[in-house]
């Protein structure tokens, strides 16, 4: 299976954004409600009832856990994994496929961190520390970021391998999508050795 083989998404429709209440212990327990949605919202563009978004993160913050690179931040770097997509439990898992730019895609997404950080969080200094990890991964300057980043390759490769193994398809695409972008050393080389895995298993 690739890309081209898998059905066009149904046009995405957008929950509301949280309107605040003015009371911070509401809007606050409204914020901890919609981070289920992580735990039931699916990735999209592999097979139907894919992995969730909450289990895509969670991965990535134990491979965060289980790095020797002792130059990094590895708090910091597991806090990042974590909230990396948080934007998602509003805006959901967009692919390129839906047809939203990418230019539309980091607006929404902004829009909905705004939203859980200043509507519902109320500019708290745990929503300021949640604000400033996402934006640092976003904008993918610091060794942390770039480290998450490639977590975030090779959980997707690791998931595609996952899928292959147990329903007999081809994914190719998602490997040639992430591996062959791994920069930092250690990850590259679990990257090699997940490749060479999968090599074997052909």
């Amino acid at each position: 299976m690739d890309e081209s083989e898998i059905a066009p998404p149904a046009k995405r429709v957008f929950p509301p954004l949280y309107v605040s209440t003015g009371d911070a212990a509401i809007d606050r327990l409204a914020f901890f409600h919609v981070l289920e949605r992580l735990k039931t919202q699916k990735r999209t563009g592999w097979i139907p009832n894919a992995e969730s978004i909450s289990d895509h993160m969670y991965r990535m913050a134990i491979l965060a856990m289980c790095t020797s690179d002792t130059t990094l931040d590895v708090s910091k770097c597991v806090m990042m994994a974590v909230v990396h997509d948080l934007a998602e439990a509003q805006v959901g898992d967009i692919t390129p496929r839906e047809g939203i730019s990418k230019q539309d895609k980091q607006r929404l997404e902004a829009g909905a961190m705004r939203n859980f950080v200043h509507d519902m969080l109320h500019g708290s200094p745990a929503a300021l520390r949640i604000e400033a990890l996402w934006k640092e991964y976003e904008e993918g300057e610091t060794n942390e970021a770039k480290f998450v980043k490639d977590l975030d390759r090779l959980e997707m490769a690791l998931q595609a391998h996952e899928y292959e193994t147990a329903h007999a398809l081809d994914l190719q695409p998602f490997f040639d999508s992430s591996l062959p972008h791994l920069r930092h050393p250690e990850v590259k080389r679990w990257g090699e050795d997940l490749a060479q895995t999968r090599s074997r298993s052909r």
